[in-house]
């Protein structure tokens, strides 16, 4: 058992603590936000994570897993110290080390001789220097240990990942911290720091690079009159490719990959290489979501002005209530300059919102959201979705027209209902 402080209670901060917490170690986890440590230490969870409010409520009860207010009431007596706090992207690319200065300032002369402070989020290549500068404690160990928690799955990446990372040139420091894992089958890479932090950036890149190529791959689909759906089951036999992450749809999205491409377009520049490849992927995903508005566009006869547009979906993905930078919204943002009236349905997304356009007409109901609408925009793969009646949603809709971003309901089963249906790549 260690002694374990987190700064920050995000998906990531949050998520980190309560499985360690579940793991055995004692974890007093921190944040600013004194309503949110209120709502944490009550057992509840202020959004949509898969798994994570069960545990939390198991770990508070243990005594293993306790909310404070302020980084610095975390750390008087703890071992090790993950950082988990926010950074953003600045306007020229970069990730905004401001909440990380601000945290290790907080807690540095608080710090138990020989802590481990842990960077755990996203940062940029030499932040673990940044850091120690910061610290200026030269008892305490800074290493960074990157994660590679998925939205809607985070729980289940935490305790069986593909692999864990360590950066270290203090081996003492980077044993301590591989030992906090024990439990876990997952090989662990333990290098320098730089080498840590680069890897977390490539992962995500390459993971961008792929989402964009199989969008791609589905533009050039539709004009050959290809299947995208069996041209990718066809590409992910080759083992050198593999089956993961070959669908395509309206875009990627969300809190990490946004921010983490244009963060590695900048670290390149920074480094002398122009990175022309991740350019180009985050190009063409721009793309796909002018793309996404074009199919309805054309569904609608030709110009969306004043034609009603039903929404399923504003989240970026299933299993998450994270509407940062969704496709969903940008998609929105695209219909209504052109002139659409919208309504939509997420069931994460209340009437109240304040997260897109003031344009849109939040329903809480697939059905109600489809009077009227000349077309449905599938735009989040909810599985409610797929159990839908088409017969229902036709005799609501002013016209059966569907385009399925996410290619995820039955098109057979749509089009015998006199649906056009059009989805990506097919």
């Amino acid at each position: 058992m260690t002694k374990i402080a987190v700064i920050g209670t995000g998906y990531v901060g949050l998520t980190t603590g309560t499985c360690f917490a579940h793991m055995g170690h004692e974890v007093v986890c921190a944040d600013i936000d004194e309503d949110k440590i209120a709502i944490l230490s009550s057992g509840k969870v202020p959004f949509v994570e898969d798994g994570l409010d069960r545990l939390v409520k198991e770990c508070l009860e243990s005594g293993k897993l306790r909310f404070v207010v302020g980084a610095k009431n975390a750390v008087a007596d703890c071992e090790v110290a993950f950082l988990c706090v926010p950074t953003p992207q600045c306007a020229n690319g970069s990730a905004d080390l401001s909440f990380i200065e601000a945290a290790t300032r907080e807690i540095a002369a608080l710090l138990p001789p020989g802590a481990i402070v842990v960077n755990k989020s996203t940062v940029p290549v030499g932040s673990t220097r940044v850091v120690e500068a910061t610290l200026e404690r030269p008892d305490v160990t800074v290493i960074s240990n990157p994660e590679f928690l998925r939205e809607g799955s985070a729980v289940g990446d935490f305790l069986g990942p593909d692999r864990i990372v360590i950066g270290s040139e203090n081996q003492a420091a980077a044993s301590k911290v591989s030992s906090l894992y024990l439990g876990i089958s997952a090989p662990i890479v333990v290098t320098d720091p730089a080498s840590a932090e680069t890897i977390k950036y490539a992962a995500n890149a390459f993971l961008a690079t792929k989402l964009s190529f199989v969008n791609a791959i589905a533009a050039i689909c539709e004009g050959v009159g290809a299947d995208v759906s069996d041209v990718m089951r066809g590409l992910g036999y080759d083992n050198r490719i593999g089956p993961e992450f070959l669908r395509p749809g309206p875009g990627w999205g969300g809190s990490c990959l946004p921010k983490d491409t244009r963060a590695m377009v900048r670290i390149a520049k920074d480094a002398g290489y122009d990175f022309k490849l991740l350019r180009g992927v985050i190009e063409i995903n721009e793309d796909q979501f002018d793309r996404v508005v074009d199919k309805l566009e054309a569904a609608v006869g030709g110009s969306l002005q004043g034609r009603n547009v039903a929404i399923w979906g504003l989240t970026f993905k299933a299993g998450t209530d994270d509407l940062r930078d969704s496709p969903s919204l940008t998609i929105a943002s695209g219909l209504v300059g052109r002139g659409a009236v919208i309504r939509a349905y997420d069931p994460t997304v209340a009437a109240d919102w304040d997260g897109g356009p003031s344009e849109i007409e939040i329903v809480d109901d697939p059905l109600v959201v489809c009077n009227g609408a000349d077309v449905l925009a599938v735009l989040t793969e909810w599985d409610e979705f797929r159990s839908v009646s088409p017969r229902a949603v036709g005799e609501r809709m002013e016209n059966r027209a569907v385009v399925d971003a996410r290619n995820c309901l039955d098109r057979a089963l749509w089009q015998r209902h006199e649906f056009d249906y059009r989805g990506i790549g097919r």
